[in-house]
């Protein structure tokens, strides 16, 4: 019996311990994933900081990774934009830099509290609220400022609206048509989409339709000027499904001036300075070679400097670069024209002498309009004397008396025009003699007169071009 007694009190204790042991460790267990739980919730939140009264009341049950009205239709979310700063818009990589302040709006209706003030939280507390997956389309590059603190802005009103803003700066890509550069227009667009929340979950709308977006008035670049800008709801359709989708176009116009100092007015110097050479002889060789020479290589360097910030690999012409082969196209023939004269002038040995041939035969004529003027007064003033001498036989020396004009001692006779050639043959073949002389330019009879036309034609040409080039790149 004793044994017995002894064997029950030892179990009996052994039976009390063990429940005492289990009590002790669910206690543990309870305590262990209460810490957890409080862990949990105020993950985000830095050791030593204490979340306020209200917050945590908010918080108490607050899923951030489930969106509002999740099965209550779409939550919308309201945007608008302030423009801070275009920094740089690059036509070689096609594409901007912008500074942008992000601004959006949405209701979530588990954050409703009593008030009548909004609660503006440290930006760090984000991280405790569920907020939209927006992002930029197109975007090459972006950035969120954290000097000294990351630029963000959370703010709660009583009703359950969430401001939330960003600063942000990002490159995004620009398509342009440099068809017309620098007289060109390009309309960039800033694309704000949703990234995993399509349209059944998630609407965007902009808040004040097409003066949502402010900051462009006050604006400066470098280069442009904005004419216009606008915004369009859309939504994009990919493989997954449809996405709400907010865009923001803006149209930037260049501005010519920069290029007309830097470009256009320098290559037209050098087509005038090209036609200096016209004025100048054409014995002189050196100065005309030099000149032709030095226009030609300075708009070649001229050419190759409005290149470098440009896009190479880029399948049309610009306006730029019509206008600067236009130029180009002047100056090569400026040289090409003394070339040419001067060729000429190698094949008349005395074409130096055919400047001055025209002034000897009107001196000629002159001449031989004074001598045949003194042969007329003689020729009556014989007559009158006839009827005298006719009375009387005539000496031996009045038979040779010598007119002054006729030092042969015969009577000027009357000029005989030969007869106008009948025959068709020849008459075609000396058409198609002057047409091969005006065509060969080694049959031009004096190859100053090349100079001379020049001095005309280029100049003519050259504004008539110009005014070609302005009126369509401009106007059409």
């Amino acid at each position: 019996m004793g044994v017995e007694q002894a064997k029950s009190g030892f179990q009996q204790r052994t039976n009390e311990n063990q429940t005492a042991y289990i009590q002790g460790e669910s206690e543990e267990r309870g305590w262990a994933s209460r810490l957890l739980e409080n862990s949990l919730l105020y993950a985000e939140v830095k050791e030593g900081e204490i979340l306020p009264p209200t917050i945590q009341r908010l918080m108490k049950g607050y899923n951030k990774y489930l969106r509002p009205f999740f099965d209550n239709g779409p939550v919308t979310v309201g945007m608008s934009l302030d423009i801070a700063s275009i920094d740089t818009i690059s036509e070689i990589n096609m594409d901007y830099t912008a500074t942008i302040f992000l601004r959006q709006r949405w209701t979530d209706e588990r954050l409703v509290f009593e008030g009548n003030k909004s609660l503006s939280l440290d930006g760090r507390l984000v991280e405790l609220l569920w907020v939209p997956d927006t992002f930029i389309v197109d975007s090459k590059k972006s950035f969120l400022h954290d000097i000294t603190v990351e630029n963000r802005l959370i703010r709660i009103f009583p009703n359950g609206t969430v401001l939330y803003a960003l600063r942000i700066t990002t490159t995004v890509a620009c398509n342009m048509d440099l068809t017309k550069y620098p007289m060109d227009k390009q309309t960039c667009t800033l694309q704000l989409e949703s990234w995993g929340y399509n349209i059944n979950d998630v609407m965007f709308y902009w808040t004040r339709g097409n003066e949502s977006v402010s900051g462009l008035d006050t604006l400066q670049l470098a280069q442009y000027t904005v004419e216009d800008h606008y915004t369009s709801v859309s939504e994009a359709v990919y493989e997954t499904g449809h996405y709400p989708r907010l865009v923001f176009h803006f149209e930037l116009k260049r501005s010519i001036l920069y290029f007309i100092l830097e470009t256009y007015v320098p290559s037209s110097l050098l087509v005038v300075l090209s036609w200096v050479s016209f004025w100048i002889s054409l014995s002189s060789v050196p100065a005309r070679i030099c000149i032709g020479v030095t226009t030609v290589l300075t708009m070649t360097t001229l050419m190759m400097g409005a290149r470098t910030s440009l896009p190479n690999a880029n399948c049309f012409i610009k306006a730029i670069d019509v206008y600067l082969g236009i130029c180009f196209s002047f100056i090569f023939g400026a040289l090409i024209e003394y070339a040419v004269a001067h060729f000429c002038t190698l094949t008349h040995p005395d074409a130096h002498m055919l400047m001055y041939g025209h002034q000897m035969h009107d001196m000629d004529d002159e001449m031989n309009g004074i001598v045949t003027t003194i042969s007329t007064h003689s020729n009556r003033a014989k007559r009158r004397k006839e009827p005298a001498i006719t009375s009387t036989p005539a000496p031996a020396s009045a038979e040779l008396t010598v007119s002054p004009s006729s030092p042969s001692g015969s009577e000027p006779k009357p000029e005989v025009t030969p007869p106008e050639p009948t025959n068709w043959c020849l008459t075609a073949l000396a058409t198609l003699r002057k047409i091969l002389r005006f065509i060969s330019c080694c049959h031009i009879e004096n190859p100053h007169h090349i100079d001379n036309y020049s001095r005309v034609t280029f100049p003519l040409s050259f504004v008539i071009v110009n005014l070609l080039y302005w009126t369509y790149y401009l106007y059409f």
